[in-house]
């Protein structure tokens, strides 16, 4: 490539930033399990994670780092402080940097409402929960029903692991990266714990490949449909593979293509 020339988007090193936020994980208290996670999923996006940070529930703090962050990356992460308590301060703090105010999203309102309904009912701290900054959009979680934020390139997410996989799950596929992302899916007629070891020890054996588990239960029976992504079609086909032998050899009849 001559010296000045544009760069396609398959030459450009995509990059993002990841600030981890809460005194509990300064304080050692939490043990970090999103950073490992966060890296993995952009790296099967096709995205680079350039740098991490760990910031205390400090509003000064964490505008400095999200705006040093989101103008040196294509992207920037952020998980902790968006739950309902009075120290979870993240909204307020991304709206501080971006210059908006902060409003109640009325579709995320309407998320919390049902997700409640059931469960006492939307009360002052649960509506927290439904914060944004002015203008921004929803990350999807079907995990604990508060959704995720994203406005222009800052993703705003849940602390807690298991339902920041969640949201990183919604979102893949839709950040424009160095390679496209490619799948395969692989059904099944068995209970995701069932299978949990084996999906672990294939996506493990599968650099830059990831795969995701979506159960169900239909005619009286449970199933779930796992979707293996990839950049590589090499290693998607590999990974594929991989699991398919894994499943038939558990005695686990497989669908190629989904149930």
């Amino acid at each position: 490539m001559a010296y000045g020339a544009p760069m396609s988007s398959s030459e450009k090193i995509w990059t993002a930033g990841l600030i981890v936020i809460g005194d509990e994980i300064l304080s050692g208290r939490t043990h970090d399990k999103n950073i490992s996670q966060v890296a993995s999923w952009l790296q099967v996006q096709g995205i680079r994670l350039a740098e991490v940070r760990v910031v205390p529930d400090v509003v000064e703090k964490i505008v400095e780092a999200v705006n040093t962050l989101r103008s040196e990356n294509d992207y920037l992460f952020t998980t902790g402080g968006i739950g309902p308590t009075h120290d979870d301060i993240t909204v307020d703090a991304v709206a501080l940097a971006l210059g908006v105010e902060v409003i109640i999203h009325p579709t995320a309102r309407g998320i919390l409402e049902r997700y409640y309904a059931d469960k006492g009912g939307l009360n002052e701290g649960r509506l927290r929960m439904a914060r944004v900054p002015e203008g921004a959009e929803l990350i999807p979680n079907r995990m604990s029903g508060a959704p995720g934020i994203k406005l222009g390139n800052v993703h705003l997410m849940a602390g807690v692991p298991h339902i920041t996989a969640g949201m990183l799950d919604a979102l893949t596929g839709t950040l424009e990266g160095g390679a496209p992302l490619l799948s395969e899916t692989v059904g099944c007629w068995v209970a995701e714990s069932e299978v949990a070891h084996l999906l672990f020890e294939v996506e493990q054996g599968h650099e830059n490949c990831q795969i995701g588990s979506y159960p169900f239960f239909r005619d009286g029976k449970v199933g779930a449909n796992f979707v293996i992504r990839s950049t590589s079609e090499d290693v998607l086909r590999s990974c594929v593979d991989t699991l398919s032998d894994g499943l038939a050899t558990a005695g686990y009849d497989f669908t190629p293509g989904g149930i």
